[in-house]
This record gives C-alpha cells, structure tokens and sequence, in this order.
C-alpha cells in the first residue's frame, strides 16, 4: 500500500489498516479512493467512493466547513 500512495502521488495523509479493522469494517471500504470527511468532534459526516478533485472552490469550501472554529 505504501508504494500505491507513492505512485498516485497521493498528498493528504492515507490511512494503512491492514487488518481491515477501521476501513472495512468501521466505515465498509474495501478499495480505493474512498474519502471521508470527519468533522472537528471525529464524527463520520460522509464518505465518497471514487476520485473527486479537491482542489476546485467547491471542494475547499466544503473542507473548510469541517475545519472551521466552531461558533461560541
């Protein structure tokens, strides 16, 4: 797995679970890409099956959702 990361150039963090233990059973993964968006609290708050482009404005605005401060 870790030479797939390096040949897909791969740049956000990838999660190696051998076992299965966290992606196939936890969150039903059994092949890439699959992403999930995990709110500040480590909530599951959805998951994408297949490539998405995460650098358009859309995509960002929607990270940057996740990642905000929450309100007070």
């Amino acid at each position: 797995m870790k030479r797939t990361v390096a040949e897909r150039g791969y740049t956000a963090p990838v999660l190696l679970d051998a076992a299965g233990d966290v992606t196939g059973r936890a969150y039903g993964v059994f092949g890439p890409p699959t992403s999930f968006l995990v709110d500040r609290d480590g909530r599951l708050v959805g998951r994408i099956v297949g490539g998405r482009d995460w650098t358009s404005a859309a995509a960002r605005d929607v990270v940057r959702g996740f990642v905000a401060p929450k309100p007070r």
